[in-house]
Parts: C-alpha cells; structure tokens; sequence
C-alpha cells in the first residue's frame, strides 16, 4: 500500500457522516462556526438543486459502468446518478472508498458506512447529474435483484427493531474494565516493586487491557454511541490514541476500506501483505509465474508464527500508524471544526507516552518504559492476529467481481461459535458476518439479528461459515499452507 498516495479525512471518522470544516467549509476565508456547516451545506445544495432538476439526464447501466476511472467517478444511489469525481479528494472517508464504487450502484454500502444520512444528503444534492432510466434496473444486471430487496428490507426490518441503538452502559463498562486493569497495574508496581515477576505480571495485566483497548475503538469508530458526533469523535481519539498509542485517522482510512471491499484485490489493503505473505488463490499463482522469490513462500505458513504473530501490533500496525501520521501531518492543534476535536493524532499519540513514562517512568526509567511499552505491544500483537485473520484470511479472496453487499460481505467473511469466553476474547468480531453487513450496529446485537441473517443467506444459497475458535485459528495456517502450495506449483512448473 502507497501511503503517500492516500487522503486523509481531517480529522474526522472515515466512512461516517461527520464531515469536518477544514479550509474547504469556510466562507470569505473565515471558519464557519458550530452548526453553521449544516446551514451552508444546505444553502449550498439548495442554490444548485433547481439547476440540477432541469438538466437531469436519464442513463443505463451501460453508460454509467465507462465512469469508473479514477479521474472519472460516478455512482448510483437509490437510482440516483451521482458524479464525484470533484469530491473524491473532499471526502471524509477518502477518495479511495469512492473510487472501490465508481461506475456501481453503491446504496447498500452508502447506506451502511454512513450514520448521519440527513448531512451526508446535503453533500450529495449538488453532486447529482441524473438518474436510471425508467427501463433500468436498480442495480447492475448482473445482480440478484430479488436478494437485494430481500437484504434492504431485512434491513428496514432490523431499524423497526433498534437494533442499530447503542446501550451506552455496555460500552461504559467496557471502558471501566480498561480502566481498572491500568490503575490495578500501577497499584501492583506500587505495592511489590519493579521485580522481574511484578513485570511480567504486570505486562500480562496491560495486555488485556491493550487488547480490550482495540476492541473498544473499533467500536467507537463504527458506531454512534453518543447522540452528540463530537463526542463519538472524541471517544474514538481516547481509546484509540491515548490509550493504544496509534492513529485513528490511519485505522480509519485503512479499516472502512477493508469493509468496502472485503478480500478484494487490489481494494482490501489487509490482503496486501505482500512481499512477505501471499494470500488466497490469485496472488500466488502471479507471483509463480514471474519467479518472484523474496522469500521463501513454501514455508509462509511456518514464519506466520515467528514474524506474523508477535511482529503485527508492535512494528507493523505502529510503524505504518507513525508513517501516515508523518506524511499527512497529523499534528498540532487546529481551530475547533465543526463536530471535530481539535487535538491533531500526532498531539494524541504524545499522550499515551507521555502516561506511560509519568506512570512506569518513576519504577524502570526511560529506556525500561519503552520496553514496557513494546513488551506489552508484543504479548498483545498474537491475541489481536488471530481474531482480526481468522475471519478473513481461509475465506473467498479473488478480484473485483461487483457483487451485491450481502455477497460481497458472506463470502468474504466467517463466524465464530458464541459463548462468554468467545464473546469477551473477540470483542464480539466472532460476529464478523453482521458486522460486515451492518458496521454501525453495536455489537451487543450481533447474536439477534445473526439468526435473520443465516436465514437469508440459505434463502439465497450462500454458505454462512460458523466454526470453533480453535479450528479457526488452524484455518489461517492451512490457508497459507494451501497458498504456498499454488505459489511452488506456479514457481517450478516448467
């Protein structure tokens, strides 16, 4: 993946509604304030919309598919036909998420990434140059029309519900938990000293609170769990900076990707490991037949254990993390933009080290605290491996083959069996399946509405994986045994 090739989204959570008033929402030079946004938006789109109702174009699908280059995007929501080509580089979430969808019908996946559907439709307003002609379908023909009504209502079914409403007393006791495990870490240190077997112990302590740590920004950068944005927005800097040390900005641009594109290459930056592994079917085979050896892929699947597992978390999620925050200039404080906490990532990330030396400083002084630090990061990197690979990694990987939402997300993913333990050890993502269909709804209803989906999956004849945890963590293994396979037989075919 070219970092240096992304946008970032100023400050606000990528694939979400928040959009932020950065040098682009600003009037005569000058920031609008708190609210005004809205208002200008809507003017905005209100001065355009007249022009736009005139010249209104009817399309086919045949047309709006030659609209799919990067210099050229257009996209269908709700058979309205949207050129966003001009706001790619404006967007919250990143032009690269609009290009994944250029020249599709992208109404599932709109409809999923975003909370705050009244702002995000007065963005769209001036953006839209037509609509499907009246003989078009919905959606792309080569699309299960029927299962993709089927999906939407089973949607509209599961909002009746509430089932996309937050109990923010769940969410506050998993932030308690966090808590305690820190305070308790130090009271111990306090209490018996630096010793080597305090440290350890100690170690494991954080590490189920870093753990734990992860799971909970994950949440907070999906979810509403408050009413105010701002506060949404703040939460997910606390946990996923202060408290873990790395960008949001970077997991966001990185993560709603994923979720846009599942297992897709070249879309799905998690599958991009490459030179160092290689993943499904496709890219061994490439990598075969054009003698690429960089190393030594026939045992990829021995070397996860020594380099995948313990290396994830401490350098290549906190190296890359470091990287974007650099290139995009995360740091500093900026004016208090709309619905957007001012404090720059770089500002954030100085935190979580500046606690952890005020804190363990005083016991193991500078050098020892980073060890600490990177200790703690290096217990932890194996827990978060297997729960974020074991649900993607031995599934369905291929090109773009433009499916529907409910498609694209089944085959990509699998479920793990419930049970308490499953639940707390995977912060729910043992749920992948509901998760994927429906990012924004909190996980303590992944197990109510898992039944409605499997349910329309059979309807629909797509396999819906739920296996052990133990054999889950196998399967990643047999995944890149069976990869590496396909590479030696591309490599030495003659």
């Amino acid at each position: 993946m070219k970092l240096e090739e992304e946008r970032g989204e100023n400050g606000c959570l990528v694939g979400r509604s928040q959009l932020c008033q950065d040098e682009k929402h600003q009037v005569n030079g000058k920031p609008l304030a708190k609210g005004e946004v809205e208002v200008y938006a809507k003017q905005e789109a209100d001065g355009k919309s007249d022009v736009s109702r005139k010249s209104l174009n009817m399309y086919t699908w045949q047309e709006i598919q030659k609209h799919n280059q990067e210099t050229d995007q257009w996209l269908v929501i709700n058979r309205k036909v949207y050129n966003v080509t001009g706001w790619a580089d404006r967007h919250p979430g990143g032009r690269r998420i609009l290009n994944h969808y250029a020249g599709e019908d992208a109404t599932d996946v709109f409809r999923a990434m975003h909370l705050e559907l009244d702002i995000v439709h007065l963005y769209l307003k001036p953006l839209l140059i037509g609509e499907l002609a009246p003989g078009e379908p919905s959606q792309e023909r080569n699309k299960n029309s029927q299962l993709v009504k089927d999906f939407q209502e089973l949607r509209r079914t599961l909002e009746v519900m509430h089932m996309f409403n937050a109990n923010l007393g769940f969410f506050f006791l998993h932030l308690t938990q966090i808590l305690v495990l820190e305070v308790l870490a130090w009271l111990i240190l306090c209490r018996f000293g630096s010793g080597w077997l305090v440290t350890i112990f100690i170690s494991f302590i954080l590490t189920i609170s870093q753990a734990q740590s992860s799971f909970l920004q994950h949440d907070t950068g999906h979810l509403s769990i408050f009413k105010k944005s701002k506060w949404n927005h703040l939460m997910h800097k606390f946990v996923m900076c202060h408290l873990k040390g790395l960008s949001a900005n970077w997991w966001n641009n990185r993560h709603f990707q994923h979720h846009v594109k599942p297992n897709i290459y070249p879309k799905d930056p998690d599958i991009d490991v490459g030179p160092l592994f290689l993943l499904g079917d496709l890219q061994p085979v490439k990598y075969g037949k054009k003698k690429i050896k960089y190393i030594d892929y026939e045992k990829q699947h021995l070397y996860f254990y020594m380099v995948g597992l313990p290396l994830l978390m401490p350098v290549y999620f906190n190296l890359q993390s470091m990287q974007v925050m650099y290139l995009r200039r995360y740091w500093g404080v900026r004016h208090l933009n709309f619905k957007c906490f001012s404090l720059q990532d770089i500002a954030w990330v100085s935190s979580f080290y500046i606690r952890y030396f005020i804190t363990f400083g005083p016991f193991y002084g500078i050098f020892g605290t980073v060890l600490l630090i990177y200790l703690v990061k290096f217990l932890e990197s194996p827990w978060i491996a297997y729960v974020t690979q074991m649900s993607h990694i031995p599934m369905k990987m291929s090109k773009e083959e433009n499916r529907d939402w409910l498609s694209t997300q089944v085959l990509a993913t699998c479920n793990i069996e419930q049970s308490f333990f499953n639940d707390w050890f995977t912060g729910h993502l043992n749920f992948q399946i509901e998760h994927h269909l429906f990012p924004t709804m909190p996980r303590h209803n992944y197990h109510k509405v898992a039944p409605l989906v499997r349910s329309l999956c059979a309807k629909y004849g797509l396999q819906y994986v739920n296996k052990p945890m133990l054999k889950a963590f196998g399967d990643i293994v047999r995944a890149l045994k069976k990869s590496a396979t396909l590479w030696m037989e591309a490599y030495y075919e003659t």
